[in-house]
């Protein structure tokens, strides 16, 4: 049996125990870790899939949709998800939807998606294939002895395929009036119609487990319940076609206590995992200012420290849970952006929340940074100067929160916006703005 203080068993970021490795060493079935971390919402034959995890390692995939440049907070549960398995041992796909996103998944649509072009979703893909590495491993044997992570583009096998051919071998395998009966497809239907290349979405879906069965024997696919008649349609394919048998796992979507889809600041900001798009630093203060009553399964989802330091996090109540929210934070943060990152971004916390001298702060090198150079700032208003700090979104809100005591330069409130940068900041080169109670942003004035 190997203790929680075994050296063998890798660590998490900070240097603590990570808990799939630690479970695995334990003898625990994946499976039920899974359960125990609040991951599982269906399986496909649980008794199996327990069973094909004790024989070896299992192939498994999930899909990304590159339609976005970067990747957001809200595919963390699936990332998560993903590098789990692979330190219990398994060997994971990350398909980048290359070829699907030319579709379009209806899933949750009330329109069709607009289309993308080509050069777009390349440059997509190579985005979030920098982000994924940061939580898979590539190479092999990072996570002690794991198998390699594959990266794959379904645009590879998809666009490939010849219409007529993929019809009979593929197409006479789903039934027209299942699909029509799924949420999916009633819901798009009774809000206006669905056009005939998002029908085709199961299909080329279903394709690629069937691919992936074929080329890499995977036979897992997994992602969030919204996919779940989706990937079953994958499952079904395999048994039909090649009378293979495949599995599932879908889990349980994270809304936010309001409802919503997490992955977007109070602000409605997206929470980017790309830093240029979205600091290090906004990174940690999203994670800090989770809700209290989701604390635990961030905890859970989205970090890897072991359940008894998860149980003791959690055991107190109020302002005594900030430091449950700083562990979220540094973690989620280090495993994001690096630990360097990570405890820069902690650092600045620590010096903008310890009430001590605004303009003393701003000197912190670790804070959020925007620069304006001297020879801007004719012309540039004090509403402007929060427009490029981003504590505002345009010169309209820049005056509301003034007006409503939430804009501060310094340790002084600022009552007008619209008067001259360089008048209201004077010899200054380096100032501490601040939207609200919880926004800052280090402004140093350039030469």
């Amino acid at each position: 049996m190997v203790g929680a203080n075994d050296r063998s068993v890798p660590k998490t970021p900070s240097g603590r125990i990570s808990a799939p490795e630690y479970a695995s060493a334990q003898g625990v079935n994946p499976v039920d870790y899974l359960r125990q971390r609040g991951f599982v919402h269906d399986v496909v034959d649980e008794p199996g899939l327990k069973a094909e995890f004790d024989k070896g390692p299992v192939t498994y995939y999930i899909g990304f949709d590159p339609t976005g440049p970067s990747l957001h907070a809200g595919h963390m549960a699936t990332i998560m998800l993903l590098s789990t398995l692979q330190r219990f041992g398994h060997r994971p796909i990350a398909l980048a939807g290359g070829g699907t996103a030319m579709v379009g998944d209806p899933t949750g649509r009330t329109s069709a998606r607009e289309q993308i072009h080509l050069e777009d979703l390349d440059r997509n893909v190579a985005g979030i294939s920098v982000q994924l590495a940061r939580y898979l491993d590539f190479e092999g044997g990072r996570f002690g002895d794991n198998p390699a992570a594959l990266l794959m583009n379904n645009a590879d096998w998809l666009l490939k395929l010849e219409y007529i051919p993929f019809l009979r071998d593929i197409g006479r395998h789903f039934s027209v009036n299942e699909m029509l009966a799924t949420e999916t497809y009633r819901e798009r239907l009774e809000a206006g119609g669905l056009n005939f290349v998002e029908f085709n979405y199961r299909l080329v879906q279903g394709y690629d487990f069937l691919h992936l069965y074929r080329a890499e024997h995977c036979n897992l696919q997994m992602g969030g319940s919204d996919q779940w008649s989706n990937i079953l349609g994958g499952v079904d394919l395999i048994r039909r076609a090649d009378a293979g048998k495949a599995y599932a796992i879908v889990q349980p979507l994270i809304t936010t206590p309001t409802g919503e889809k997490m992955g977007k600041t109070g602000t409605g900001l997206r929470v980017w995992l790309n830093p240029e798009m979205f600091s290090p630093y906004d990174y940690y203060q999203y994670w800090m200012n989770t809700d209290d009553t989701m604390v635990e399964t961030y905890l859970k989802r989205f970090t890897f420290i072991l359940d008894d330091e998860i149980a003791e996090l959690i055991s107190v109540q109020g302002e005594a849970l900030r430091e449950a929210k700083r562990v979220l934070a540094f973690e989620a943060t280090a495993m994001a952006h690096g630990l360097e990152e990570a405890e820069k971004a902690e650092a600045a916390t620590r010096a903008l929340f310890s009430g001590g001298n605004a303009a003393t702060t701003a000197e912190d090198e670790n804070l959020p940074t925007t620069e304006i150079s001297r020879s801007d700032l004719d012309g540039m208003t004090l509403a402007d100067a929060f427009v490029a700090a981003e504590l505002a979104k345009g010169r309209g809100e820049a005056r509301r929160l003034a007006s409503q005591g939430g804009l501060s330069v310094d340790d002084g409130k600022i009552s007008e916006v619209d008067v001259p940068f360089a008048e209201a900041i004077g010899e200054k080169d380096v100032l501490l703005f601040r939207a609200g109670k919880k926004r800052f942003k280090r402004i140093v004035i350039t030469a």
